[in-house]
């Protein structure tokens, strides 16, 4: 009623809306204004990762791909992690679960050197390193194209981080977590709109070639440059208010040299001409603001020059200020934007294109580890290896100038999927290194714009997991790029001196993508896994039980310490000489061969596991370790039980399939040493229910059901009055006391044993197992002999006199 009212004092409003119900499906003009309505989004990717869970010192890595045209990327993760961020001081970074977020590589988070006090949803703005939180129970957050770039981001997941992470445990034992993850990834429908809610039109700037301007013809060297890109918008002019912004693009799909953005033809809608500033913010992969830029400038004033500009897509963002200085109303300013994009010819860089550059080719390596490779120039002369000399590639050209501004650049390309292999670079001479190494991604390098470089020892990248120095001298430089991205990479040779004896003497370089850096330092294996969409291969170095780190190259235990932890972990299986001795002397052989095998089977075990000698593989050896240590206990049981050969040797073989089934399946569990005193005791309530029905059967409840309670107490009272005097006939409480003393301590080391103490707490536990066995073994009487010879009462003895011959 209320609406058709409305339409009855108003018809001219039916009008109105449908007109610009129509122009909302139509195409804007290059003359209107950005409107503010939020635009719509399509899902790109989704994916659902299952539960997964995350052992002590395990790591998962998720990759998301965000193509350029991304609008937002949503994170949804559950766990059953219970962490209070306040006291996330208390918590050891081994056992601390955190997630890691990184752009490009996989991140690398065990040389933190930031704190993990932030919550993961309040700190993930403005990710440009590498950053870390800790895991959370439920962690929900919305990414969008404003906060971060497109291209590949990974999230990595650890239980436990540190130089212990890598090293090679005898147990592994802690909380373990598990994780579900949904990602997804939006686009905006209309492929010219960007914003947190794809409502900001983006203009793209369309190239092509063309010839040099007068205006840069002043200021580069025209002969040297070739494949001029001139980009501009395909609308003449932009007219808008103060304050309100545009948006442009401009892909960069090559190695340029600069890129030149200037404003032209600004002009106003009214004949009050006043100075007007136009401020242009360029971010390079997101939307630019004024808080969030890489470069700024009043392009009204002079044209914005970005040298040596990464490759990828660039947006620009223009805003007239200063316009209400004038009384007129409804001032609008009306300018052009163009880029120019200066390419070098091929085989130069650098400034007027005067220095070499050089693009390498790769050469894949031959072996079961993926994307091994190594690069070499492009046409150059063959090489027997990776090492190539640099005198052939550094031409006289390269000369040209002041000797502190003379480059050699490289370019290589890393593969799709191979983000986690290492960039190994290597440079040496006979005489002295006369050069300075820069390195970037997506661009070549320069003493402003660099993501890892090596001067000299006291002159180098910051300290980090990425940038891995490892031999540093006047004539030679050997370092590691961790986990490079995928994608171009530039590399910079700065000349220190025209005039030095490097240049005369002979300088090799060799760069190559390998998987472990340093090959794990010769104390551990390098494997490799692929993250959680198979899409990516890492790699990591499994070391050895003495040290740890990414390369293995922490040692975290020392000598003196390995030797004191394998003199304990072997000489401590000595205990079983104790059981094997009582065995034998009662001539149990059957015993006897378990407690001498489990002993001489651990020390063997144990010698092998610290890396002493191995007799056999090592996994036969953990087998016949655990198994014949199971069988050991439960026979220790049995051997307390007095019935017949026949029965336990039924046992026995039952009880030595489950526990080879125990030990070929999850060895390791704690559960087990529970489960294996558990059957051993059933074994021995067994045994003593047989012996019972056999030989005892007069202490057996009568068949008939008695009303008389009073005869039904008294019959269960004598039952038990001769169970326990049994028991007390057939064991020594004190030797049975101090086994279950002996045993309580075994139980009580296996509970203390963690990682760093193993070696201690293992070593009592050998000594409290076997000790608690022989004193089980001794708490057994020998009362077989009495048992089985008759009680002489009166009637045996008139039996034996009535069976004497008669006289007479």
């Amino acid at each position: 009623m209320g609406f058709n009212l409305i339409l009855w004092y108003h018809p001219n409003l039916v009008l109105a809306v449908l007109l610009l119900f129509s122009c909302s499906f139509g195409l804007f003009s290059a003359n209107d204004e950005v409107g503010t309505a939020q635009g719509e989004t399509f899902t790109v990717s989704s994916f659902s990762y299952p539960e997964t869970r995350l052992r002590p010192f395990d790591l998962r890595y998720i990759r998301v791909d965000l193509p350029p045209w991304f609008s937002a990327l949503s994170i949804a993760l559950k766990s059953d992690v219970d962490i209070d961020i306040s006291r996330i001081e208390r918590v050891p970074i081994r056992t601390l679960p955190i997630i890691c977020f990184r752009d490009g590589s996989p991140p690398l988070p065990d040389a933190l050197n930031t704190s993990l006090k932030d919550s993961a949803t309040s700190g993930i703005n403005g990710l440009d390193v590498e950053q870390c939180f800790p895991m959370q129970k439920n962690i929900t957050m919305k990414l969008t194209n404003n906060q971060i770039s497109p291209g590949v981001w990974y999230i990595g997941l650890f239980n436990g981080i540190g130089p212990t992470r890598t090293q090679s445990k005898m147990i592994i034992r802690g909380p373990s977590y598990s994780f579900i993850a949904n990602i997804s990834v939006e686009a905006c429908t209309n492929s010219m709109m960007r914003g947190d809610f794809c409502n900001s039109t983006v203009y793209p700037l369309s190239c092509k070639s063309s010839d040099l301007s007068n205006a840069l013809e002043t200021k580069v060297n025209k002969s040297l440059l070739e494949n001029l890109v001139t980009c501009k918008s395909n609308s003449e002019a932009f007219c808008v208010h103060e304050g309100v912004p545009n948006f442009f693009s401009l892909d960069i799909m090559n190695v340029a040299e600069e890129i030149i953005i200037t404003a032209t033809n600004i002009r106003f809608n009214v004949t009050s001409l006043n100075d007007v500033s136009l401020m242009c913010f360029v971010r390079h992969g997101a939307m630019p603001s004024v808080t969030s830029n890489d470069y700024s400038i009043d392009i009204a004033k002079s044209p914005l020059v970005i040298h040596s500009p990464l490759i990828g897509r660039w947006y620009i963002s223009i805003v007239p200020v200063n316009l209400t200085k004038t009384q007129v109303s409804n001032v609008r300013v009306c300018y052009s934007v163009e880029s120019q994009v200066l390419q070098c010819p091929l085989g130069k860089a650098g400034p007027n294109c005067i220095m070499d550059s050089y693009l390498l080719q790769t050469f894949l390596r031959r072996g079961s580890t993926p994307f091994e490779s190594y690069y070499l120039p492009v046409g150059g002369a063959p090489y027997d290896s990776a090492n190539f000399p640099l005198e052939p590639l550094l031409k006289n050209s390269s000369y040209i100038g002041e000797s502190d501004s003379i480059w050699t650049y490289f370019l290589l390309d890393i593969p799709r999927g191979a983000a986690g292999g290492n960039i190994h670079i290597q440079l040496s001479s006979n005489t002295k290194i006369g050069y300075e190494v820069y390195a970037r991604f997506g661009g070549l390098p320069s003493l402003d714009s660099w993501d890892y470089y090596y001067a000299n020892k006291t002159r180098r990248s910051d300290p980090s997991m990425f940038f891995t120095l490892y031999d540093s001298s006047d004539t030679k430089v050997n370092f590691y790029i961790m986990y490079a991205r995928e994608g171009t990479w530039g590399f910079g040779l700065r000349h220190l001196s025209s005039n030095n004896d490097s240049i005369k003497g002979l300088n090799i370089m060799s760069i190559s993508l390998e998987r472990c850096p340093k090959r794990c330092s010769s104390h551990g294996d390098c494997k490799f896994s692929f993250d959680a969409s198979g899409l990516t291969s890492y790699s990591f170095c499994s070391c050895d039980r003495n040290h740890g780190g990414f390369d293995c190259s922490i040692e975290i235990v020392t000598h003196q310490g390995h030797v004191r932890q394998s003199i304990f972990l072997i000489v401590s299986n000595a205990a079983a000489i104790l059981p094997a001795y009582w065995a034998l002397r009662k001539k149990a052989l059957a015993e006897w061969v378990l407690y001498t095998s489990s002993g001489i089977s651990s020390g063997l075990y144990h010698a092998c596991d610290v890396g002493t000698w191995c007799a056999l593989s090592y996994n036969v050896l953990q087998f016949m370790d655990f198994w014949l240590s199971f069988m050991a206990v439960i026979s220790t049981f049995l051997y307390l039980t007095t019935i017949d050969e026949v029965f336990k040797r039924a046992i026995h073989t039952a009880v030595a399939i489950l526990t080879a089934l125990m030990a070929a399946t999850k060895a390791t569990r704690s559960s087990n040493v529970m489960l294996v005193i558990v059957i051993g005791a059933l074994g021995l309530f067994v045994g003593w229910l047989i012996e019972i029905s056999t030989k005892y059967r007069s202490l057996s409840f009568p068949t008939g059901i008695s009303f008389n309670f009073s005869h039904c107490f008294q019959t269960i009272k004598r039952w038990l009055y001769n169970l326990v005097k049994t028991l007390l006939r057939r064991y020594h409480l004190a030797f049975a006391f101090a086994g279950f003393t002996a045993l309580a301590m075994a139980a009580i080391s296996w509970t203390l044993e963690t990682s760093e103490s193993y070696w201690f707490w293992h070593s009592i536990w050998h000594i409290t197992i076997y000790t608690s066995s022989f004193f089980f073994l001794c708490s057994k009487a020998n009362i077989e002999d009495s048992e089985t010879t008759h009680p002489a009462d009166g009637n045996y003895e008139l039996t034996h006199q009535d069976s004497l011959p008669r006289s007479g």
